[in-house]
């Protein structure tokens, strides 16, 4: 899945909504001391309030936002797995009734709690339902958009975490009388999931049942456990694993030296290939383009062989590709940064090639070419008299 395709089906978690259609909703209740399940029910969804289908409308698209390959990734299932959770969501996904599908759900909560402690009680939600995409109108057919529709059936999941109760002081109007308020309910966290899976994949309004979207809870923080024992998929590497990989890889073919005008081409270089794309699938580097990247920006002394040994010392797999975007996610400040011991410093790649390593009177500096004076703390910084005296002296 695309960005699109994970935008078009997010949009569609709304309240009232004729493009979506949510049959079931299942809760499955986890006791953190015994990470056994305490209780669970099914209700058909249309019979939540409307405040609660809001709530958990609003959960459900949370766990489809972020950015791939930092919040959201594309995991392809593992083949011949025993007990294969591929298997036991696409039966799930054909069961006709609910007491069939509760129980396909029920082997995924079992997988979740084997050999797994939760630091909190947990509940897991699942929901399966369609959403219908318009197909796109012809100008010759006076048919409305919502005449043909791509029907998508789907399961999503859900797991987020609960709070204890508050402890409160209320004042009773009628008694006029402060009030210790005591709750002993825990309350389920629905405002930040701790992480969720959305099966199968869409793209392009094609189901994709060998690929599952997984939702991280945060950023670049995956839970392998989940990934691996639970949804048998295959390992993945995040955009930041796929950043320091490349650098890695640039500094096993570089000697660990690079001038800093060279690796802005560099970068730039991948740029241009992310902006010239064409396709709605990101751009991908194997070895082959990454030699091109590196002999295109003035890297010197570059080969094939040299590359694809880089590939198998670094990562074990001369066939990797990276996703473009990965290694550039955006042109942006503190896009790479720059460490010393005295400071750390972060430029973006496109004004890297305006900070250079000079010697002077037997000592390293640090020279950025400015276009004005730059400001500390709001202040404006003056010219030293440094090189200005070493010139005088000269003369």
């Amino acid at each position: 899945m695309n960005k699109k395709d994970i935008a078009n089906i997010r949009k569609q978690f709304k309240v009232n909504n004729d493009l979506l259609k949510i049959h079931d909703i299942y809760y499955v209740y986890i006791m953190k001391e015994s990470s056994e399940i305490y209780h669970h029910q099914s209700f058909p969804f249309d019979l939540l309030e409307e405040e609660q289908k809001e709530l958990f409308m609003d959960n459900f698209k949370k766990v489809l936002s972020g950015q791939m390959d930092e919040k959201l990734f594309e995991l392809k299932f593992l083949r011949d797995v025993e007990d294969s959770s591929q298997l036991i969501l696409h039966q799930g996904l054909l069961a006709s009734e609910t007491e069939e599908w509760k129980n396909q759900m029920l082997r995924l909560v079992e997988k979740m709690l084997h050999d797994k402690q939760y630091e909190m009680d947990i509940v897991i939600t699942f929901i399966r339902g369609e959403y219908m995409k318009p197909m796109k109108k012809s100008t010759e057919s006076e048919e409305s958009d919502r005449d043909t529709v791509y029907a998508n059936p789907f399961i999503l999941c859900s797991m987020n975490r609960t709070l204890d109760p508050k402890k409160e002081l209320l004042f009773d109007y009628v008694e006029k009388e402060f009030k210790y308020n005591i709750v002993v309910d825990p309350i389920i966290n629905l405002k930040a999931p701790l992480s969720g899976f959305l099966f199968p994949c869409f793209t392009e309004n094609a189901a994709d049942v060998n690929h599952v979207l997984y939702a991280s809870g945060k950023k670049f923080e995956l839970d392998y456990h989940f990934i691996e024992e639970v949804l048998n998929a295959e390992e993945i590497m995040t955009a930041a694993d796929d950043k320091v990989v490349f650098e890695e890889i640039v500094k096993k073919v570089t000697g660990d030296q690079i001038s800093t005008s060279t690796l802005s081409n560099v970068y730039d270089e991948i740029h241009r290939v992310v902006e010239e794309n064409e396709e709605e699938e990101v751009p991908r580097l194997d070895y082959k383009d990454v030699e091109k990247v590196l002999r295109s920006s003035g890297v010197q002394d570059v080969d094939t062989e040299k590359v694809e040994t880089a590939f198998k010392t670094v990562i074990d797999d001369e066939k990797y590709e990276f996703k473009a975007t990965n290694i550039v996610p955006k042109f942006t400040s503190k896009s790479i940064k720059i460490k010393t011991k005295v400071a750390d410093i972060a430029v973006s790649p496109p004004e890297l090639r305006h900070v250079k390593q000079v010697k002077f009177d037997g000592k390293l500096y640090m020279m950025i070419e400015l276009e004005e004076n730059p400001l500390i703390e709001g202040f404006e910084m003056i010219p030293e008299a440094l090189f200005n005296k070493a010139n005088d002296e000269q003369e």
